[in-house]
């Protein structure tokens, strides 16, 4: 983390200016304070990743200041430094959530060994918290929201499909109606869900690598192949791996694939030895594959190894019932990433919501909410706050997915902008803008950085 950004809190100008002269060479941003108070001050205002902290300061001692950077952001890292030749108040220090400490006089070579470790340690820690809240929040059925009959079957379906973790399951269901969600629950739910969950979109991959992509290579096996590479199949042994847009795979391509799927085996392009492998097959299309199949675009041999477990999605357009519970999902969600409070929908939104078409299914209403919630600054979402098309009731036309605009401004620079403003309204005060916005010191951190923002 060369970019990482520390602050120094030390009353000896001597030191001080030495410190900040030397790990500034090293590439990071320096903030000095000569007293705790100062040092608090900073801290709180801004996203630091490290704090240098003298124990002896005038007024409030680095004991008082530990403890209370502490309070603001419990995960900061903090080093104490210290001239006593008795290490207890250092030994104290580091019981009440120091990261290490410092005996002065010290080599600077040890100081900045000292510190990169300490930010290498804190961002390794800061990611393995990350990925093991996001895998504890997994409940994989509660995923498949919706109350009507379809989704019911839908998750009954899971449960079974599950059970039996070597089946090959075909999903097929128009564009946005959650055919990813659906994989992700089966391998979720099943004995392989501690192992690869591997993705791979047929149509996003070009014909000339995809044989490569599946299965790998061996070293000079082709003109760019300079040194040997693991394929997806031999990636995801143990686990699952997901086709999308399988009806893109090329013909050609199509007896590889099936004889991996029945033999569990496959060699790598160049290669001379069979690898075997452990692993179940799910794939996705919008696609209609039997229409393929009789068209001779798709192998029907492979079709039918496909579709030994079959789930299809009906569209949002047939089971209306699910509109109004996806649209109280999406507004918990964008209400806490934008600070809003947008609690219902008047009479009228509710019932154009029902009447569209929604051609782009779950993903067009998500993104329509989500447009919603950033415009609204009341409790009620109103017409106004819809796309056109909805207001004018039922359209077609589909909401882009990646980027829903209100005259000439994306979603993007709409939350850029928000952001923006409430650092405005706390003077950029980083723990009150993160406060106000519900979201932790280390995600602003990360949105800053994302939409350039300067801090």
């Amino acid at each position: 983390m060369t970019d990482a950004k520390i602050l120094i809190v030390e009353d000896n100008e001597d030191m001080a200016f030495t410190l900040s002269k030397v790990l500034k060479k090293e590439g990071y941003q320096i903030f000095s304070a000569n007293t705790g108070e100062k040092g608090l001050e900073i801290f709180e205002q801004e996203l630091v990743d490290l704090v240098l902290l003298d124990l002896k300061l005038p007024k409030i001692n680095g004991i008082v200041a530990l403890k209370r950077m502490k309070d603001i952001d419990n995960d900061s890292i903090v080093i104490m430094m210290t001239a006593m030749s008795d290490a207890k108040p250092a030994i104290e220090a580091m019981k009440k959530g120091a990261y290490d400490y410092l005996m002065k006089p010290f080599e600077l070579d040890e100081l900045k060994l000292v510190v990169k470790k300490a930010l290498e340690v804190h961002q390794l820690k800061r990611e393995v918290v990350r990925l093991r809240r996001e895998h504890e929040e997994k409940n994989p059925l509660d995923a498949i929201y919706g109350k009507s009959e379809s989704i019911d079957k839908i998750r009954d379906l899971i449960k079974i499909v599950a059970q039996t973790p070597k089946t090959s399951v075909l999903i097929q269901g128009e564009s946005g109606t959650g055919k990813e969600l659906v994989a992700n629950a089966v391998h979720e739910s099943s004995s392989r869900a501690n192992m690869p969950f591997i993705k791979l979109n047929c149509s996003a991959i070009p014909d000339n690598l995809m044989e490569s992509e599946l299965f790998g290579h061996e070293k000079g096996s082709f003109t760019d192949a300079k040194n040997t590479k693991k394929g997806m199949f031999e990636l995801a042994n143990g686990g699952t791996i997901f086709l999308d847009e399988i009806s893109s795979m090329k013909i050609e391509l199509q007896p590889k694939l099936l004889r991996v799927i029945e033999s569990q085996t496959f060699k790598r392009i160049g290669g001379i030895t069979d690898i075997h492998i452990d692993v179940r097959v799910i794939t996705a299309t919008n696609t209609d594959l039997l229409t393929l199949v009789n068209n001779k675009q798709f192998r029907d041999d492979l079709y039918y190894r496909l579709k030994v477990m079959e789930i299809n999605l009906q569209p949002l357009r047939e089971r209306k019932e699910d509109i109004l519970i996806l649209v109280k999902l999406f507004l918990e969600t964008f209400n806490k990433d934008f600070n809003r409070n947008v609690q219902k929908l008047n009479k009228e939104t509710e019932n154009l919501l029902l009447a569209y078409q929604w051609p782009g299914n779950i993903r067009e209403l998500k993104n329509v909410i989500e447009r919603g919630v950033i415009l609204c600054q009341e409790e009620q979402l109103l017409p106004e706050h819809l796309p056109l098309e909805l207001q004018e009731g039922g359209g077609r036309r589909p909401v882009s997915s990646s980027k829903i605009s209100f005259g000439n401004v994306s979603l993007q620079e709409m939350e850029r902008y928000h952001i923006m403003e409430v650092l405005k309204s706390v003077k950029n005060n980083k723990s009150k803008a993160a406060r106000i916005l519900d979201i932790s010191r280390s995600t602003l951190r990360e949105k800053l950085k994302g939409y350039e923002i300067p801090e």
